[in-house]
């Protein structure tokens, strides 16, 4: 299929046919990849490993630079995948799992346990061009449990990951990775959340019922008061506003400010304020407060210190949530 003329007629066809062709010039890639290698090509162009010449000269992440990497080792092991890869029938990604299997150690706990990688690689081709995506995956995964039957149980905290980004607006956006305990647990949790709040007519798509789960969750358990205490205090949301947008009814963009730095309307403040408990607190002209309200004796013991309230009041705060909701008059 020439690259200018991939149009059949027939969408479907289409699709399938310029998947099979990716996956043939996935191969070629990762076969010339290999041969640089090992002519050390990248070495003579100033660099240490084609991974970093990938990354470099190709602009590649680290992730996609290392897969053709290690794709290119993985066909030179296993001949019968590599031909199904050459004709389109397999993907990068299936060739991926399969560099699982193929580390040096368990090359050689193979070679130690009489393992016929030969069997090994009809198996794996078999699965791979006839089976979905995750019985292949639970397939490798077998063939590696049964190659190291005795081995060491990983420690499920060395493969949660959870990161999450800040954007202008407050909002966040993040990634994450869980062991399959935490996984199974994460879901069990979520999942009671959705099917609880079903109700008629309910547009929602299911990312958007599992965002509003995890907030629900966060919710209950703020709500419980069984978390670690923060700063002598229970962790709680923290809201700053001025009294005027507080007591007001318009919607106030920018309004308030959160404890961990993020910027809402005085609409959503007064959301929150419905269910929080309002602390007023009076700044003088340099910014200080000079006046904690009625509840100047529980704030101290309970609550932020002036210092805290000027803190968040000016801008700060960002390293953790204080307690209570704080009305703020100048």
């Amino acid at each position: 299929m020439c690259s200018g003329d991939w149009s059949t007629g027939d969408v479907l066809e289409d699709v399938a046919a310029l998947v099979a062709e990716r996956n043939r010039i996935d191969a070629a890639l990762a076969r010339r990849v290999r041969d640089a290698e090992l002519a050390q090509a990248a070495e003579r162009d100033g660099l240490k490993s084609m991974r970093s010449w990938l990354a470099g000269h190709c602009r590649l992440s680290a992730a996609a630079a290392a897969r053709i990497v290690g794709n290119g080792r993985v066909l030179a092991h296993l001949p019968a995948l590599a031909e199904a890869h050459d004709a389109g029938l397999v993907s990068a990604e299936q060739v991926a799992v399969a560099a699982t299997a193929l580390t040096p150690e368990r090359l050689q706990a193979a070679a130690e346990q009489g393992v016929a990688l030969g069997e090994v690689d009809a198996v794996l081709t078999g699965l791979a061009v006839q089976q979905p995506h995750t019985d292949f995956v639970h397939a490798v995964r077998h063939y590696l449990a049964r190659l190291d039957p005795d081995g060491p149980e990983p420690d499920p905290t060395e493969g949660r990951r959870l990161s999450l980004a800040k954007h202008a607006d407050g909002s966040l956006s993040g990634r994450f990775e869980l062991d399959a305990v935490g996984g199974e647990k994460l879901q069990a949790a979520l999942e009671s959340f959705v099917q609880a709040d079903r109700p008629a007519g309910d547009e929602r798509s299911r990312a958007q019922r599992l965002g509003d789960a995890l907030v629900q969750l966060c919710d209950t358990t703020l709500a419980a008061g069984s978390l670690p205490v923060l700063r002598t205090v229970k962790p709680h949301l923290a809201v700053v506003i001025d009294l005027d947008d507080l007591a007001g009814t318009a919607t106030g963009p920018e309004a308030a400010r959160m404890g961990f730095g993020a910027v809402i309307s005085a609409a959503r403040a007064r959301w929150l304020a419905c269910d929080s408990t309002v602390s007023r607190v009076v700044f003088g002209p340099d910014g200080a407060p000079v006046d904690l309200g009625r509840e100047h004796r529980l704030a101290n013991r309970c609550g932020p210190s002036a210092g805290a309230h000027r803190e968040l009041a000016s801008g700060g705060g960002r390293r953790g949530p204080f307690s209570g909701a704080l009305a703020r008059r100048r």
